[in-house]
């Protein structure tokens, strides 16, 4: 199976495409795919406790969600609010990530 990275940078209050792209990710994830999501930007929003039920569901189905540290910092918003299973990375992981065989990327 291929293993995705999607990269949303707009928040749940950025317009229902949004919410789409991760429920794109949720699908993906029960088609068995390997699935992780990086909110970035305005996108670290939806990683706020409470916020977004489609990643809570991804976090479920055993998908990742990646939040980037830098626009975490940026929003004086702490890890404290992070959703359960949510977890802080960095920009060299994720280019990492980007560069492993089979890894497919879609920004939105």
């Amino acid at each position: 199976m291929d293993e995705y990275l999607l990269i949303e940078s707009q928040g749940p209050w950025g317009g229902p495409g949004a919410g789409r792209f991760v429920a794109d990710a949720t699908r993906l994830r029960r088609a068995g795919h390997q699935v992780s999501v990086f909110l970035i930007e305005n996108g670290t929003s939806a990683a706020f406790t409470g916020a977004d039920q489609a990643l809570r569901e991804l976090l479920e189905l055993g998908g990742q969600v990646w939040v980037d540290t830098f626009s975490m910092t940026h929003r004086s918003f702490g890890p404290d609010r992070l959703l359960p299973g949510a977890r802080l990375v960095d920009m060299d992981e994720v280019a990492g990530k980007l560069l492993e065989p089979g890894v497919r990327g879609v920004w939105h």
